[in-house]
């Protein structure tokens, strides 16, 4: 009995603390929801704080110039060169073509040019007189050559005709006279012949001197002996003149053919220097191309002594003086367009969608290299997504992040403030 009521007493007790707690939680309970439920009607009008919306992308960035920067170098073919002149300063604004500097063999190159085009004058001169034909002066000179001759000609044909009918007169002459000389030779052979044939009787008979005799004998051989002269001297004189016909003959016959040859060469110059050749025409016109070549490659060698701005631009850096060997790696000087600067921009992947052309950016310079702030629009923005390449200074931040790079056109009015300040580093704030 006693053990019964113990045990209902400790349930009973067990029930009240129950009952209690389940009490306290009911009113709790109750007092949270009118405390809620009069918060809420107390502000029926207050409005829900919204999360602040994102104005613009930051993000770093580097000063470039249009373009890219360019090296100026010799041609390879003129590996080893050296600066004879330089014709610029650094900061210089060059135009396209402009000479930048001049290689130390263009001196020789310019003579050599010289030299070639003379060569061309000379051909184009030769092709200009063979083209036009001989002149009317050389032409008539030549006919007169050819009268001149054929003049000649006649009169050495008459000199020597006059010559030759001279001798022969003479030759018949002296044989007429050597003639009549032999036949009154011979007469007076006969004449002495016959004296002495009688005085041969009367020296028989002793009407005459032996001495007589032998006188008429005598007689008789000293007229032999002028025969024998006379006919001697008729040979003589008629060998003499037929000799002297024949040279002249023979020489007439010389002059002749000689004037003859003269007058036909003179006919041949002459239709030579009149005739246009068509061969002449084309050798003449193949000397000319020849020495045209020669002055295009004496041209192309000169210009190449002569460094020159591929493009319009400013001289931001020289890399080989005066005396200096121009290393082709290097070039002579770097240049750029530096009338259009250009921010490269790097903007985080996450930032893509957010980018449309023409936005405006506002840049300031990271190092203070420039004071204030410039501004620029968004000109290109690249397909391509990769690393940064410029290094921010906040160590805890991702140097693989991943960037796109946007170019921002600077406003003109600040250009040259950044100009010289190629590759200076800046923050950029893409406003949206």
């Amino acid at each position: 009995m006693s053990e019964n009521t113990s045990v209902f007493r400790d349930n009973g007790k067990k029930w009240v603390i129950i009952s209690t707690v389940l009490g306290i939680v009911t009113l709790i309970s109750t007092t949270v929801y009118f405390l809620q439920k009069g918060s809420f009607q107390a502000q029926p009008d207050t409005p829900i704080v919204e999360k602040a919306s994102i104005t613009a992308i930051s993000a770093l960035g580097r000063i470039e110039p249009q373009g890219e920067i360019i090296k100026v170098a010799a041609n390879p073919s003129m590996s080893g060169a050296k600066v004879k002149s330089l014709m610029v300063l650094e900061g210089s604004m060059v135009k396209k073509g402009d000479i930048i500097a001049i290689t130390s063999d263009y001196d020789t190159k310019k003579a050599e040019l010289n030299s070639a085009q003379k060569d061309l004058e000379v051909a184009q001169a030769n092709l200009a007189i063979i083209k036009a034909g001989a002149k009317e002066g050389e032409i008539n000179a030549q006919k007169s050559t050819i009268e001149r001759l054929n003049a000649q000609l006649t009169a050495q044909k008459e000199v020597d005709r006059a010559k030759i009918t001279r001798l022969q007169a003479q030759l018949v002459a002296e044989k007429k006279e050597r003639q009549a000389t032999i036949e009154r030779v011979q007469a007076e052979l006969n004449n002495a012949q016959s004296e002495l044939s009688r005085y041969q009787e009367l020296v028989k008979e002793g009407v005459i001197s032996q001495s007589d005799f032998e006188t008429r004998q005598l007689t008789v051989e000293t007229t032999k002996k002028r025969y024998q002269e006379s006919e001697g001297s008729y040979q003589k004189t008629v060998t003499t003149i037929t000799e002297e016909i024949r040279e002249i003959e023979a020489l007439a016959l010389q002059n002749v053919n000689t004037l003859t040859k003269q007058v036909k060469e003179a006919e041949a110059r002459l239709e030579e220097i009149s005739e246009i050749r068509k061969v002449d025409v084309a050798k003449a016109e193949a000397e000319v191309q020849k020495a045209l070549s020669m002055v295009n490659q004496a041209t192309v060698e000169l210009n190449l002594t002569q460094i020159k701005a591929p493009n319009d631009g400013q001289v931001i850096d020289i890399k080989a003086y005066e005396g200096e060997t121009i290393d082709n790696a290097e070039g002579v000087i770097e240049m750029a367009n530096t009338k259009q600067m250009l921010i490269i921009a790097e903007v985080y992947e996450s930032d893509i969608s957010k980018l449309k052309l023409g936005q405006k950016a506002i840049i300031k310079s990271e190092n203070n290299s420039f004071p204030d702030s410039i501004t620029g629009n968004v000109v290109h923005i690249s397909s391509k997504i990769g690393k940064k390449d410029v290094l921010e200074t906040d160590p805890a931040a991702s140097v693989d992040a991943r960037v796109v790079e946007v170019k921002i056109a600077v406003n003109p009015q600040d250009n040259n403030i950044i100009n010289n300040l190629i590759y200076s580093q800046v923050l950029v704030q893409i406003l949206l």
